[in-house]
């Protein structure tokens, strides 16, 4: 089976009522990033950190996947399919994706703070004074400004044999998840969806390139149409 690796960002889940990383004034919900997003933050005031992910938890618990979520889960019937995700969000995973890497964690886990690989499953509020089996405190399972990227690697391997790539929700200007197009195959066909597409340094370097200018829903679910009518047919 050709392989599919899609690479999301904000703009596929603002579609299902999830803000953007920034508004237009340049905060997250009325926050400066440095405020909720950085280990700082979190040794300056991980009370104020943890109600900051405790709402975005209750956010995303309300919000549905959208027919761009529906439409890529489709793919994993007649491709091999993996979705690499700047979100925290698990509105892929609803939609019925199957393999999924989180580049920057995830809104429905915790993690400890003196071990990172003691994770954890978690619907409800974090609060100080919840522990780890170790007995430290459990912070949100989300790569904050400054941290390393865990999984980069892991998403990386995965783009070295793409046969297509498809972008959508992300203007690929954040690094280093920007850098994953240069892991794909020189013959891969990339297909970048996006209302107002801005071609970065790392999209303009790449020689099979398509743009369709439209919203995440809509242009998602016209291009598994044609993908599946490809597949289908030959």
């Amino acid at each position: 089976m050709k392989k599919i690796v899609v690479l999301t960002g904000a703009g596929i889940s603002a579609e299902s009522g999830l803000k953007t990383f920034r508004d237009a004034d340049g905060l997250w919900e009325g926050h400066r990033v440095e405020d909720v997003a950085t280990p700082e933050a979190w040794d300056r005031d991980p009370e104020m950190v943890l109600d900051f992910y405790n709402q975005r938890r209750k956010q995303a618990r309300l919000a549905k996947p959208n027919q761009a979520h529906i439409s890529l889960a489709q793919l994993d019937q007649f491709f091999t399919t993996v979705v690499i995700t700047q979100n925290v969000d698990d509105l892929h995973e609803r939609a019925g994706s199957k393999k999924i890497i989180h580049l920057h964690g995830e809104l429905f886990k915790v993690r400890s703070t003196i071990n990172a690989k003691l994770i954890y499953d978690w619907q409800s509020d974090l609060k100080i004074g919840d522990f780890c089996e170790s007995g430290s405190q459990l912070r949100p399972h989300i790569v904050w400004f400054g941290e390393e990227v865990p999984m980069l690697i892991v998403a990386a391997s995965e783009c070295r044999d793409a046969r297509y790539c498809i972008i959508v929700g992300t203007s690929m200007q954040v690094y280093p998840a920007a850098g994953l197009v240069g892991f794909l195959p020189k013959d891969c066909e990339v297909i970048y969806i996006d209302p107002k597409p801005t071609i970065s340094y790392e999209l303009n370097n790449i020689k099979n390139l398509s743009l369709i200018k439209s919203k995440a829903s809509l242009g998602v679910s016209n291009l598994i149409e044609q993908l599946i009518g490809k597949r289908e047919t030959g």
